[in-house]
């Protein structure tokens, strides 16, 4: 439902061809949505299969033919009805890093906390590349990449606490660990 709505929403805005619409979602949309090229082109020959969008094929020149889409008015009615859709629901995210927390007692205390360490670091690097993009993409944008930037801060804060949690418990000089360590589901099953 998304990734149609993002095509016909882009549609919407202006006529496009194959490559230049996935140019613009890998330069402009990346940090939104993951959408390969294979799917999004599949996506495509079926709106158009639908009726929602349609291919004209044209050529310049000496280059090789290129189909070129545009939106369809049953593709307007659709498009307002999914994005009524996804502007109205909340789909509740998964993270699923969070199995690897369920069962990072099966490492080493060192060891984890050492992974712990790279993955703050790489949302420290993903949290950069999104703030860089306010420079780079319109005021209508910048909403979604707030929203982005928040949860990265959540998620950073998270970690943080995991660290400074697993941190504590690392084993002293003596043997001793430095705090209780805290029951973990996965050890009762």
């Amino acid at each position: 439902m998304d990734r149609q709505l993002l095509l016909l929403g882009l549609l919407r805005a202006q006529e496009m061809h194959g490559y230049q619409l996935n140019e613009f979602i890998d330069q402009q949309m990346n940090f939104c949505v993951d959408l390969k090229r294979s799917t999004a082109y599949y996506l495509l020959d079926k709106l158009c299969r639908d009726g929602y969008v349609e291919e004209e094929v044209e050529r310049e020149g000496n280059r090789p033919e290129r189909k070129v889409y545009h939106i369809t008015p049953t593709g307007e009615t659709l498009f307002q009805d999914l994005l009524r859709q996804n502007l109205s629901v909340y789909a509740p995210p998964f993270y699923p890093e969070d199995i690897g927390i369920i069962f990072e007692h099966q490492l080493p205390p060192a060891e984890s906390l050492a992974l712990l360490h790279t993955r703050r670091e790489a949302i420290l690097r993903h949290r950069e590349r999104v703030s860089v993009l306010y420079q780079h993409l319109p005021p209508s944008h910048t909403a979604v990449i707030d929203h982005h930037i928040l949860h990265l801060e959540a998620e950073l804060t998270w970690v943080d606490r995991l660290i400074a949690d697993r941190s504590a418990r690392l084993p002293t000089a003596d043997g001793a660990s430095a705090a209780p360590a805290i029951p973990c589901v996965a050890d009762s099953e």
